[in-house]
Parts: structure tokens; C-alpha cells; sequence
């Protein structure tokens, strides 16, 4: 599965009367929560993806690559690339200092928000008539975030996620899910990636799965219930 389709929660369509500043908005938030590994999909199909013209889409990433977040290459092997990304090791440091900016009030706020929404998406998705195609979907983003690469872990957990709030058909709740993931990204960029907790949330990923395939919304709940207490116990374990 391509890049692109994953982003669906994300790059939804934008409001014409605020088409550059919402578009501006959707790229910072592919490239904060990690999305894409190197470089945004191609020009063509992200405009088709946002509903804007090619014209706005460049002033946007224009705006991006003077404020440093992307750098524009030209030629055949082009595109706007990504210029910045998280730190290779993280510090318990890196985790105090973006706890500090974010204020203890506001964190709380955010994991809260973050709990709500993600398990109100699998409770939806879990009483929704799904077809095979989304089956798959489902089934896809698990296998791909499985199989995830320790430097490549946060992107893909993030993006299977966002795929269940996706899934629902509701863009209301699944840009509440990106927004929700957004908030904290910079906490779990500052977390470092052990493999112990990589096969741990592989488990609870697939009783999400499970939960939802089965159609079963109370488990699916108690299932990215659990998952997301077990973030807050990392969050707790590196600031201690």
C-alpha cells in the first residue's frame, strides 16, 4: 500500500474559502506525525486528494519549505522531501523539555481527548457493516505496522490508528483522531522505541483487530483502552 493511502484521514478535503491556510495545516500534520518516510506523495495526486489546484498546493509547500520543514528538489527524481525528523536516540531530556512546553494541564487534556476519540472510532468501526475491502484495509495496516522497522515504528503505529478512526466514513472523527495524535507526537517521538513494547503493542493491535472483525465494540474499546494506558505507562516510567 502506498504512501498516499494512508493519509486519507488526514489529507481530506478543504474548505475553499480557506483552501492555502487549511492546506498549510494538513502538510504540518503529515509531516509532525511522521506519515510519510522522505518525501510528500506527488503534486497531481495529493491536489486531487485535498480538492485544490496545483497552484494553491505549491504556495502551501512553498510556506513549508521557507519555514524549514520541507525542501524542494527539481528533475525527475523531485518532490518536496522531508528536511527534519524525530532525534535517532531519544533522552529522558528530550521527554522532560516536551512535557515542560506543553504544561502538565494540557498534557492531561491531550490524553484524554486522544483516549476518547480513538476509543469511540474503534467502538464505531467495531458496530459498522464493514466491507471486505475495508476488512483489508484493516488487516493491511496491522500487518504493515507488525512488520515495523524500529526507525520506522511510530509512523506506521500512528498510521494504523488513524486508519481505524478512517475507516468509520466519519471525516469529522477521524480529523479528531489526527488532531488528537498530533497533540502528543512530539512526547512520543521523545519516547525511545524498545523492542519489548513493539511486540507488546503488536499483541494489543491485533485484539483491536479482532475485536472490531468480530464486531464487537465493548472489547474494542477495552482493547485501545488498554493500548493507550500503556503509552501513558511509558510517558510515566521516562519522566520518572
Amino acid at each position: 500500500m502506498d504512501e498516499l493511502s494512508r493519509l486519507t484521514a488526514v489529507l481530506r478535503p478543504v474548505r475553499s474559502g480557506n483552501a492555502f491556510e487549511e492546506t498549510v495545516e494538513r502538510l504540518l500534520q503529515v509531516v509532525k506525525l511522521g506519515l510519510v518516510s522522505e518525501k510528500l506523495p506527488p503534486e497531481r495526486e495529493l491536489a486531487a486528494q485535498l480538492g485544490i489546484s496545483r497552484v494553491t498546493l505549491r504556495e502551501a509547500i512553498r510556506e513549508l519549505q521557507e519555514a524549514g520543514y520541507l525542501e524542494v528538489r527539481r528533475g525527475r527524481y523531485g518532490g518536496a522531501f522531508l528536511t527534519h525528523s524525530a532525534p535517532p536516540h531519544p533522552h529522558r531530556d528530550d521527554l522532560r523539555r516536551a512535557v515542560a512546553e506543553m504544561g502538565a494541564d494540557d498534557l492531561s487534556d491531550a490524553l484524554t481527548f486522544g483516549m476518547a476519540v480513538e476509543c469511540g472510532a474503534a467502538q464505531v468501526l467495531a458496530t459498522a457493516s464493514l466491507t471486505s475491502e475495508r476488512r483489508e484495509t484493516l488487516r493491511e495496516r496491522l500487518r504493515e505496522v507488525d512488520a515495523a522497522r524500529p526507525e520506522d515504528y511510530r509512523r506506521l503505529d500512528t498510521a494504523f490508528h488513524l486508519a481505524v478512526a478512517e475507516l468509520t466514513g466519519s471525516a469529522l472523527l477521524a480529523g479528531a483522531c489526527a488532531d488528537a495524535r498530533l497533540r502528543v507526537t512530539d512526547l512520543l517521538d521523545a519516547i525511545p522505541v524498545l523492542q519489548r513494547d513493539i511486540e507488546h503493542a503488536a499483541t494489543q493491535h491485533r485484539a483491536i483487530v479482532g475485536a472490531i472483525l468480530a464486531g464487537d465494540p465493548e472489547a474494542a474499546r477495552r482493547a485501545v483502552a488498554e493500548h493507550l494506558e500503556g503509552t501513558v505507562a511509558l510517558l510515566r516510567g521516562f519522566l520518572a
